[in-house]
């Protein structure tokens, strides 16, 4: 599934293509890809993109929402003088749309049309109102995303998760929103942490550098277009270089430690594949 910093790309490459365009028809070709009543949003201005979490949360001039879920193989796909392509790669970025994994599509006032393509039919999109959006089992569980929590905040959470390795605690979308096995990873490389350590474990320094370095990895990954890995791709289509020019030690077992020259090694923590450094991270 896309991270954060992957979603945040994306929207801030639809918000050139289609704020300001009204959506003239709503075409619906997967019934389940597609939640709430198309004619609400016809005839409707795209004020505004939003972003929570790993939700798109498109604003409407008459106070609606569609939000959003990519999930794992969707894609957002605007088709002008130029296609503008997000979300997961394949040969249907390049194909005559709607395509055969063309799930959902609207016409915009300009001519242009904007297509969500989803090959497995996990992501969706769904018409929402402020009092569904209040009330989304979704947004409304999500945590504070990393620049958004306070150190106090950070260090209370991880108190109150006190026998919960480290790791596993900041994957929690509950406690933190927006931290993916990536950013865990190089979050918990920069403060010197190894990810299996127990969060009551920690001192108050340690807690106020790892939730630094969240904030400092994620908008690294952002500003560089995101990690993308070989499923994620910048709404432009091409590929962010985020884990090329910027990961520390995510994906680079075997390698010598930017730090300290001692091997990255690769082990699991909280069910996933997990990068450290056995001479800096303690």
């Amino acid at each position: 599934m896309p991270e954060l910093p992957e979603v945040e790309t994306i929207k801030r490459g639809l918000e050139k293509c289609i704020v300001g365009r009204k959506i003239n028809s709503v075409h619906i070709l997967c019934e389940k890809s597609f939640r709430g009543k198309p004619e609400l949003i016809e005839g409707q201005v795209i004020s505004r993109i939003d972003r929570r979490g790993k939700a798109l949360l498109i604003r409407l001039e008459n106070n609606l929402t569609i939000m959003v879920h990519l999930r794992m193989t969707g894609q957002m796909i605007h088709d002008g003088l130029e296609r503008f392509a997000a979300g997961h790669p394949d040969e249907s970025f390049h194909e005559k749309m709607p395509g055969r994994f063309t799930r959902v599509y609207v016409d915009l006032d300009d001519g242009t049309h904007l297509f969500f393509n989803d090959m497995r039919k996990f992501g969706f999109w769904s018409v929402m109102d402020d009092l569904d959006l209040a009330s989304d089992k979704f947004l409304t569980k999500l945590g504070a995303e990393p620049w958004d929590m306070k150190a106090e905040d950070f260090w209370g959470m991880l108190q109150k998760h006190s026998n919960s390795p480290v790791k596993a605690a900041i994957l929690d979308q509950h406690n933190i929103a927006g931290v993916g096995n990536i950013y865990a990873d190089e979050g918990c490389f920069y403060a010197g942490i190894l990810p299996w350590r127990k969060c009551g474990d920690m001192d108050r320094e340690e807690s106020d550098k790892l939730l630094e370095g969240l904030c400092k990895v994620m908008q690294a990954s952002i500003d560089s277009g995101g990690s993308t890995m070989k499923d994620y791709v910048k709404a432009d289509g091409t590929r962010g270089n985020y884990l090329e020019k910027f990961a520390q030690v995510f994906r680079r077992e075997g390698c010598e430690c930017p730090r300290c020259g001692s091997e990255i090694l690769k082990t699991r923590t909280a069910g996933r594949g997990t990068h450290y450094c056995k001479g800096c991270q303690k």
